[in-house]
């Protein structure tokens, strides 16, 4: 690798760390950050723009190197003057959040030589179609604001805000359902209620989502609210919320969110577990991200106020 030989040692030697961030298909991530503050001294006074443009300049230098030596290779290795390997630098990124394989989220500011602002998020589960959008779009922004350095106490001020406002009812609970496309409904539906039981038999090994609907179902009928509303059916597109403690012990009611009958919305009103939304759906995710950072999430309100306790 004697072309090489500029190259800072702790890019080069094998027992020091990996800077490949992120490895896809034909493409590779590399944290450049070490080499930019060898080349560059003054690296961390520099603008954001001004650091942009340093990285380009060298990724562009390595990106010929690289190709060069996939020439010799060629030459010396297969006695071929012809091949289809060649380096490309595709994009400077400013700040990225990789969480698995196609699942990351990137702050792209040059792409091919060109100047951008693009968030590039791919496989996140605050994308999926299963996922409340209100709670997604909140993700969303707080992912953005953590990639473009704000600080974590304030992060954190968002997010117990706006647990607050689930918790307050100040978000609809409409809002607050997952989005699902109900399937299987007849496969998991036993019998039908039958003299002295209120419900449909729900058969061993049911999803929520499903429960959640034979239950909507089961409701009209038992309200004779049946022949006025529709009853949901396969593949309806519908939502569905966790449920507290209630007189009927269901864990789970599916609803549209349109022509909604009143006596669901008030015993949604009553019996919405809002506490179980923010937790197993947000906080979860919330979580892993924190952890994925190495920041601690700690949303107990008396916590600090312990911390702080002398005796």
């Amino acid at each position: 690798m004697k072309h090489l030989e500029e190259t800072p040692w702790f890019i080069c030697n094998k027992e020091d760390k990996n800077y490949c961030a992120y490895v896809d298909t034909d493409s590779n991530y590399f944290n450049a950050e070490p080499i930019l503050k060898h080349l560059y001294p003054n690296f961390e006074e520099l603008s954001d723009i001004e650091k942009d443009s340093k990285l380009e300049k060298v990724a562009l230098a390595y990106q010929d190197i690289i190709t060069e030596d996939y020439d010799r290779l060629a030459r010396e290795t297969f006695n071929i003057t012809t091949h289809r390997l060649e380096m490309k630098t595709e994009c400077v990124i400013r700040s990225a959040y990789f969480r698995a394989t196609r699942r990351y989220a990137q702050w792209i500011t040059k792409q091919e030589g060109i100047n951008k602002e693009v968030l590039d998020i791919k496989g996140l589960e605050f994308m999926k179609a299963n996922f409340p959008p209100i709670l997604g779009d909140f993700f969303n922004n707080i992912l953005q604001q953590v990639l473009k350095g704000e600080e974590k106490a304030n992060i954190i001020k968002q997010i117990k805000d706006f647990k607050h406002k689930i918790l307050s009812g100040d978000i609809p609970l409409a809002k607050l359902g997952n989005p699902t496309a109900v399937k299987k409904l007849q496969k998991y539906s036993g019998n039908s209620a039958r003299a002295g039981e209120l419900f449909t038999e729900i058969l061993k090994g049911a999803p929520a989502p499903v429960r959640a609907a034979i239950r909507y179902n089961d409701l009209l009928k038992l309200w004779k609210l049946d022949r006025k509303y529709n009853l949901i059916t396969m593949a309806d597109k519908v939502k569905w919320i966790y449920l507290k403690d209630n007189p009927y012990k269901i864990e789970a009611l599916a609803f549209f969110d349109y022509d909604m009958p009143d006596k669901i919305k008030e015993f949604l009103e009553n019996y919405a577990d809002r506490q179980k939304v923010f937790n197993s759906i947000l906080l979860n995710k919330l979580e892993g991200f924190f952890s994925d950072l190495q920041w601690s999430l700690d949303l107990n309100p008396y916590i600090n106020a312990f911390d702080s306790f002398e005796v």
